[in-house]
């Protein structure tokens, strides 16, 4: 009997990654939390260029945690379309990456936390989750590879923090918007000619991106104004890892 108990909390969390959300064992499951505090708070704290203010964010303190606490009560169910669920979890990643700042606040990156996408940082539905759970067991599980476009990891290299909450009804506008204004970003991406010196994203995943289309040129070039030879050169950019502020 202890050895089967023990192996419960294991069978919980595997279900959790296949299935996108955590195992309870509660018959039915609860609507979809909304997002409008944290459309909000990016509202108010994200700047145009995409910099975050971390200071207004911590003013915001307490509603930051009331958001992440509510969406951390209310785990996807089966039920919820495959739109609502990366809504959640794209917001919730990128709500909890403010958090980690702010919890080491004043820093100068996020690579001075140690292992920041390894720490244990939220309790889903009972289950403890860390930043890469919810990335490469989740998200990159869902068969879209714009949501490395949607999630910052408070860097500036990283694609920016969106100034909007990511819902169902809009997810392909929002998707589609992060994906053009990212790979249009010659402060991210050095492309003209016949050749192009990426974001590192596009090394890191390479294959969430050629899985469908091929070729990382076929990919980008659903998005460039203008379009890149298919034999075009490809390097890649050295990354910034420096906090995303002013």
């Amino acid at each position: 009997m202890k050895r089967v108990l023990l192996f419960l909390p294991i069978l919980a969390l595997a279900i959790t990654f296949v299935s996108g959300r955590p195992a309870t064992g509660a018959p039915g499951y609860p609507d979809p939390p909304g997002h409008e505090a944290w459309n909000k708070l990016v509202g108010q704290h994200v700047y145009p260029n995409g910099t975050v203010n971390y200071n207004g964010f911590a003013r915001d303190r307490e509603v930051l945690d009331s958001y992440i606490s509510t969406l951390e009560k209310t785990p996807p169910a089966g039920a919820w379309s495959r739109e609502e669920k990366l809504a959640y979890y794209i917001n919730l990643y990128n709500a909890a990456t403010i958090r980690l700042i702010l919890d080491h606040f004043p820093i100068e990156s996020i690579m001075r936390i140690g292992n920041p996408w390894g720490q244990n940082i939220l309790n889903i539905g009972g289950v403890a989750y860390n930043l890469n759970n919810i990335e490469h067991d989740i998200l990159r599980k869902m068969g879209e590879p714009r949501i490395h476009f949607a999630i910052n990891c408070a860097s500036t290299s990283c694609p920016v923090l969106q100034p909007f909450a990511f819902t169902a009804d809009k997810m392909e506008s929002q998707l589609d918007r992060a994906a053009r204004e990212f790979i249009n970003d010659p402060g991210r991406n050095a492309i003209g000619g016949d050749k192009a010196e990426l974001s590192k994203i596009f090394k890191w995943y390479k294959e969430d991106f050629t899985e469908s289309h091929g070729s990382l040129v076929a990919y980008l070039n659903q998005y460039l104004e203008e379009p890149l030879p298919e034999g075009a050169k490809i390097g890649y950019l050295a990354y910034d890892w420096s906090l995303n502020r002013p």
